[in-house]
């Protein structure tokens, strides 16, 4: 039995190239993390998490899916069980994960925060409960002491134009080296058929403006003033999750109307919720090229499918899916009206459906206008695509459609204080990818040429495109 743990330094590193790329020039690199779902309370407060259920289960649809496969009842998963029998039941899912991405994450997490190489299955689960809470108790992995520890220089949260951003204040008069800066994440304006969560919703940024949002006019003027408030706290990139953009044509006095009758409680019809956000969109878009901010678009997502679990337990449990809704003509049309606009700003897209890798591959080519390398970039491989091969299948529309050399690189998209190895698992992958190429005769064995390259997209790239703008 070979007696090097699963977890090894050269870990999905498959040749001597590989290996060589990745720890010359990946992995000294730090972490510029520009979305993600982490909350900025938690970085405020410092917080020390209790136990290994808290800082790893909580919130996360990715494991509760799992075990809901493996015949967990949901008490274990979302419900009222303690947080040692949900990390027991969670332990014992973890040998049924095999090929699946959590069984590397698992593994790969338990080394980085808790130096364990052993597999977690229902046999070593107290064994490694016991050790990883006492360290947890340190503040080496309270949540300071992992951004420190992982080398995050910064990262962008997520935010609602409603927020407050007091959390944002407080971390910013702290001595957190860490940079942590808003994203503008106007999602509710969309939200005409539902009136009763649109006006809720209203309400909220009816106080955070101090003005009554009674029209259209007053709802646009509001998301303007909250930008400029979340300009001012170092904001420059706004964040959407849409499910395709809408192409229809929507005129300031059809918007109005809609606006109108949602504002009153009547429900807008899809068409018509379609139009308002195609209005919307553009809007937002003036808006961010204005103040020079970076758009990003997570495209491709099919929400709550299991009704009877979302009433129950709400959004964001682990009923979503992988969309087909038809990508191309939409984005073309949101993108082309503000390029002749001269009102594009830089803008990622990120493609949950890798059957549309090469459609949004071939679209950032064509709204380069050779202002600043990369002003379009093909997003990391988002979601269910976070993975080993999703990953290279976007490393690979990348590089046959674009310029792989100017790709900004991984994100977290966590809401989970311990997902920071994904930076290290897609660095891996990149170099595994290029590494077999070099040894193949496919690319020249040149460090200065290639270690450039990886450098750039493990971190460089993200930091001159967002890091010298993000500055209050």
């Amino acid at each position: 039995m070979c007696s090097q743990p699963f977890i090894h330094e050269d870990f999905l590193l498959g040749t001597p190239a590989a290996r060589r790329l990745y720890h010359e020039f990946a992995e000294p690199e730090p972490i510029f993390d520009y979305h993600c779902h982490l909350s900025p309370r938690d970085i405020a407060e410092n917080r020390q998490f209790d136990n290994l259920s808290e800082v790893w289960l909580e919130g996360d649809h990715y494991k509760w899916r799992a075990m809901r496969a493996n015949g967990v009842p949901e008490r274990f998963c979302t419900g009222d069980a303690t947080p040692l029998e949900k990390f027991t039941a969670w332990a014992a899912t973890v040998p049924y994960t095999l090929r699946n991405p959590l069984y590397h994450w698992t593994h790969l997490e338990l080394s980085r925060y808790f130096g364990s190489t052993e597999l977690l299955n229902a046999a070593s689960a107290a064994r490694i409960w016991e050790q990883a809470n006492e360290q947890l108790a340190r503040p080496e992995l309270s949540v300071h002491g992992i951004l420190r520890k992982f080398r995050v220089t910064t990262l962008c949260t997520t935010d609602d134009p409603a927020d407050d951003l007091s959390h944002h204040e407080t971390i910013a008069k702290s001595n957190l080296a860490t940079r942590v800066l808003p994203v503008f994440r106007p999602d509710a304006a969309f939200l005409v058929s539902e009136p009763a969560r649109f006006n809720m919703w209203l309400s909220r940024l009816e106080q955070a403006t101090g003005s009554d949002i009674n029209s259209l006019w007053s709802l646009l003027d509001a998301l303007g003033k909250r930008a400029d408030f979340f300009h001012e706290r170092g904001c420059r990139l706004s964040d959407h999750g849409l499910e395709h953009c809408p192409a229809e044509p929507c005129t300031e006095a059809e918007a109005g109307a809609i606006f109108a009758a949602a504002r009153g409680g009547k429900a807008a019809s899809p068409v018509e919720r379609a139009k308002l956000i195609s209005f919307l969109m553009f809007f937002l878009g003036n808006l961010y090229a204005k103040r020079g901010w970076t758009m990003q678009l997570h495209l491709g997502a099919l929400r709550n499918n299991n009704t009877r679990l979302f009433r129950s337990l709400g959004p964001d449990t682990g009923f979503d899916s992988i969309g087909d809704f038809p990508q191309a003509a939409g984005l073309a049309a949101l993108l082309d009206r503000l390029d002749t606009e001269n009102s594009l700003p830089q803008t990622i897209l990120y493609n949950l459906n890798p059957a549309d890798n090469y459609v949004f591959g071939t679209m950032i080519g064509n709204f380069q206008d050779g202002s600043v390398p990369g002003k379009v970039q093909l997003g990391a491989a988002w979601w269910f695509l976070d993975q080993r091969e999703a990953m290279e299948w976007q490393l690979n529309a990348l590089s046959n459609l674009g310029l792989l050399s100017r790709f900004v690189g991984m994100v977290t998209d966590s809401r989970s204080f311990m997902s920071y190895p994904r930076h290290e698992y897609f660095r891996r992958v990149l170099c595994g990818v290029i590494g077999r190429e070099i040894e193949a005769g496919e690319l020249p064995d040149d460090d200065a040429l290639i270690g450039s390259l990886v450098r750039s997209i493990s971190y460089g790239n993200a930091s001159r495109s967002f890091g010298s703008s993000s500055s209050p």
